[in-house]
């Protein structure tokens, strides 16, 4: 019979026959589990390549430790990426490799009880498949830090006080208008390459949990999936099909949906306007602006 721990063992095996570098490639993983891999790998070792994602709603949900970044500031061995897309799950250790459906978690390893029915297979490195995956993975993938690490554990805690889960395909995005009133503050805190005071930080933490993007992304496609969220918010429908959306139209549909004081309503609706600006194709007119599709023409 099939030990609880079967999983766990063929990763552990793996690391313990490698001898000049290892490869780490799973979505989830856990901050437990990934110090006992490491743990497994002989000093002989010369690089250890970890590739993981990080999403607030993830993270808040355990199934995955931005805190693994502390092994790399331990171990100069080891270098974490995030690669946003990932999903395959793939151990290397030399020429040798495993890849099936285990992350590297208790559940999935087996390490804990009522453990996952996972899969790995070994199979050679120079498999086309891995190599085309890896490659891939390769392309679309950045350098974790210590900062990126903080703020997505920031976003996570957020969400977990506040209760907020991720909806299932299908479903609508949860109610979410953007606090920040700087939009383009909002990528240079994510990617980690600025700080700003705490009180401008927590509005932004507190729009980037809501937004729930994937750590990690470039600026462009960053961009992208928060323009696609801001076209979940229901008020904005009138954009998504060409017609033009005034502020007091926008205002009183706020107003309708929250019941926002006017003060407030206002205050979301130029929130709101800035925001599209930046992330989307649209501009305004002066006065009782409205907004409209498309590049202002000068």
């Amino acid at each position: 019979m099939t030990q609880p721990d079967h999983v766990w063992q063929q990763i552990a095996d793996l690391m313990k026959g490698a001898t000049t570098r290892v490869i780490l490639v799973a979505p989830f993983i856990k901050k437990a589990v990934f110090e006992a891999t490491l743990a497994s790998v002989p000093a002989s070792v010369e690089t250890i390549e970890c590739v993981t994602r990080w999403t607030p709603a993830e993270v808040a949900a355990g199934v995955s430790d931005p805190e693994i970044i502390e092994a790399a500031e331990r171990d100069e061995r080891v270098q974490i990426t995030l690669c946003p897309s990932l999903h395959a799950k793939i151990y290397v250790a030399d020429d040798r490799c495993l890849v099936g459906s285990a992350n590297l978690t208790g559940k999935a390893t087996g390490r804990v009880p009522n453990a996952n029915v996972e899969l790995l297979l070994d199979v050679p490195l120079t498999h086309p498949e891995v190599q085309r995956v890896l490659s891939l993975i390769e392309s679309r993938s950045a350098a974790a830090t210590p900062v990126v690490a903080a703020l997505v554990r920031q976003q996570a805690e957020l969400l977990r006080e506040e209760r907020i889960t991720s909806p299932a395909e299908g479903e609508p995005a949860p109610l979410w208008y953007p606090e920040t009133r700087r939009p383009e503050n909002v990528f240079a805190l994510y990617s980690g390459r600025t700080r700003f005071t705490s009180p401008v930080e927590a509005g932004i933490i507190q729009d980037l949990a809501m937004l729930d993007v994937p750590a990690g992304l470039a600026e462009h496609d960053f961009n992208t999936a928060v323009e696609a969220r801001l076209h979940a918010i229901p008020e904005l429908h009138k954009l998504l099909v060409g017609e033009r959306l005034s502020n007091i139209e926008l205002q009183k549909a706020i107003v309708e949906r929250t019941g926002d004081p006017e003060d407030q309503a206002r205050r979301t609706t130029e929130t709101l306007a800035a925001w599209l600006q930046h992330f989307g194709r649209y501009y305004t007119e002066v006065g009782s602006w409205e907004l409209r599709p498309g590049r202002e023409h000068t």
